[in-house]
């Protein structure tokens, strides 16, 4: 089921499109961009490249907001009646004048702590308004991304956001982190060739995304569409399509409030009906029956649970939390299913080595630093064929760079090796950069220590399968033997059983070089090399999460992961966390697609893993949950 904007017109294709067909459709050029002409015009046609809202209420609808409570109407009833019956009986307006007190003072704390949240959301988001650079008659300058139109051609490179969508012209070594778009943990690696017809959002490598981070390289794009039509806009347009629906506190409340009424009517009718049998005059027999009907109205009941959703609102508030609305507040306490994310939300959004493989042995990572013997070789050339940053702020050590290349530094932190260290001991004097075909990268370093037939070392690490294909030896118990048929299968062996625990797997090698090679191609360098080992990583869950999880069981709440990552990698983490019992299904999108509405209703109470799904089938899976009568709560 997608929900999208009536007028909002189909995307093409784009991924599809060959560089010059892009070029013509959307009339730019390359080497100079767009023109002063052309932005302007096509700013008036397409608008400011920016996600846009519901319409924010203004001080007066907020107000007014607060008095849509049928228990409110009621009061405002118990008013009038207690106004005339104690203008009739000559006691005053005392009782009306304490019922409007109560519904006003109600109103206003609604008001006033729902302003106060939306101040603090529009503070957030004036704190992130991004600039990008982008080519425009000629020149290269930075600029709001609000301003950018379809045809901008935008230069991006590691550590630059992603301010729309585009189609990659140029991709340089180029990664992208997508997880808040697709929920994959691990960067994108781009190029610029046509794909084929039927291509799923992630697997589209030629593009980029709307609010995606580049983690690595560089690259340039044509802005294929912007604002609410990119596929963050069309996120945030199905968001905006699900209809306000009332919170359980608000449901039974008025459900009460019905209750009261009638019964106030019935009271009503049977007083004055019973006096006026007995001969009683039945302008008093009415006004008593009036009197009794206002004295069952509660009318402290709705300026307490505003009063006590407010502290709620506030406690919330001290722990870093904006509910936007009062019934929210409540809906979460009555919360019975929460469907979370992964990336970032239950795990940590970083890669972490949790794991290594020697000739023989895999060792975890908290006996690392006794294995150090055997595992040094490794971390060296893990840390020095590395391109990531590492510097010291604030008394610890930060790492920048692809998560990869920063889960390898840290490893090497963690066993006592400073990459900072290793580049000023082991200076780097030649690379062959890594590429998406050889998926490897080669450093050469001046070797410290090493004897003077061979001053250098290559250094690589990559794919396991690429990086064993250019081995001839490997290291055993500190010696470099001759690497056999019997070798090469223990490794292979470590590596499938390595992936088949939602590890991604590197390799890491050496060489030893009498001189600088003339040839610096990767078949000249890569070759011959002695194996180290393998590192196996993943993005680790949160600590805070398995607490959380086990909170929600206890509570009675049932947990349900929904990701877009790999089926592998998400029972992993659901296994880890206490998400996933033994007895529970795990679906895919593709499965999803495949399933009528009922088909999901008799399946969604048994399913707490749903992997490879589109943000479309987030909204249907609450959608099921809510017919079973769930109060869901979405995060991530």
């Amino acid at each position: 089921m997608t929900i999208e904007s009536e007028s909002r017109p189909p995307s093409p294709a784009f991924w599809q499109l060959s560089v010059e067909e892009i070029k013509v459709q959307l009339e730019t050029d390359l080497d100079t961009g767009l023109s002063t002409a052309q932005v302007t015009e096509r700013q008036l046609q397409y608008g400011p490249n920016k996600l846009t809202g519901r319409p924010k209420k203004g001080l007066f609808s907020r107000f007014i907001s607060q008095f849509k409570s049928f228990m409110i109407l009621i009061l405002f009833v118990a008013a009038v009646i207690s106004g005339v019956t104690g203008y009739l009986e000559g006691e005053g307006f005392t009782d009306a004048i304490i019922i409007l007190a109560i519904v006003l003072v109600n109103a206003c704390i609604g008001t006033a702590q729902e302003t106060k949240a939306e101040n603090a959301l529009e503070a957030l988001e004036k704190m992130s308004a991004p600039h990008c650079k982008v080519l425009r008659d000629g020149q290269v300058s930075v600029i709001d991304v609000q301003g950018l139109v379809p045809g901008d051609v935008v230069i991006i490179e590691s550590g630059d956001l992603v301010p729309a969508d585009m189609r990659l012209v140029e991709a340089v070594n180029l990664k992208i982190q997508e997880s808040a778009l697709t929920g994959e943990s691990l960067p994108e690696e781009k190029h610029t060739d046509p794909l084929p017809d039927e291509v799923l959002l992630g697997d589209r490598e030629n593009m980029a995304f709307s609010s995606a981070i580049v983690t690595y390289g560089r690259g340039r794009g044509i802005v294929t569409t912007t604002g609410m039509n990119t596929e963050m806009g069309k996120i945030a347009d199905m968001l905006q399509s699900v209809p306000e629906t009332q919170s359980p506190m608000q449901a039974k409340i008025n459900q009460l409030g019905r209750i009261l009424g009638l019964a106030a009517i019935s009271i009503c009718v049977l007083i004055f009906v019973a006096g006026t049998f007995q001969g009683r005059e039945w302008i008093g027999m009415f006004m008593i029956a009036v009197s009794l009907a206002v004295a069952a109205i509660p009318e402290g009941l709705p300026a307490v649970s505003t009063i006590v959703l407010a502290v709620g609102m506030q406690r919330l508030a001290q722990k870093n939390a904006i509910v936007r609305n009062l019934p929210s507040v409540e809906t979460l306490g009555s919360t019975t299913v929460i469907c979370s994310d992964k990336t970032g939300t239950l795990t940590q959004n970083r890669m972490a080595v949790v794991r290594v493989f020697t000739h023989d042995k895999i060792i975890e990572m908290s006996a690392l630093k006794a294995q150090m013997a055997d595992v040094q070789p490794l971390l060296q050339a893990a840390i020095l064929a590395n391109d990531a940053k590492l510097s010291r702020v604030a008394d610890a050590w930060q790492t920048t760079g692809d998560p990869t290349e920063t889960a390898l530094i840290d490893m090497g932190l963690g066993a006592g090796l400073n990459k900072t260290d290793l580049d000023r001991d082991y200076p780097r004097e030649g690379e062959v950069p890594f590429d998406s075909e050889r998926k490897m990268m080669s450093t050469i370093h001046r070797h410290p220590d090493g004897n003077a037939n061979t001053p250098w070392t290559v250094y690589v690490k990559g794919g396991p399968d690429e990086v064993l294909e250019r081995c001839t030896h490997m290291l055993k118990d500190g010696s470099t033997v001759l690497l056999d048929e019997a070798g090469k299968d223990r490794i292979r062996k470590a590596n499938i059983a390595m992936a088949e625990s939602a590890l991604r797997v590197l390799a890491m090698a050496f060489r030893p070089m009498a001189a600088m090679p003339a040839d610096m191609s990767s078949a000249a360098v890569e070759k011959d090399l002695v194996f180290c080992g393998l590192a196996g990583m993943m993005d680790p869950p949160r600590e805070e999460a398995r607490a959380a999880v086990a909170t929600c069981r206890s509570a009675g709440i049932r947990p349900v992961m929904i990701t877009g990552d790999h089926p592998v990698t998400a029972l992993a983490i659901a296994e880890n966390l206490g998400i996933r019992n033994p007895e529970d299904q795990t679906m895919t999108g593709a499965d999803l697609e495949k399933m009528t509405e009922a088909d999901l209703d008799t399946v969604v109470e048994t399913t707490s893993v749903y992997a490879r799904v589109a943000p479309e089938h987030k909204a249907r899976i609450v959608k099921a949950l809510q017919q079973k009568g769930a109060v869901v709560a979405m995060t991530g």
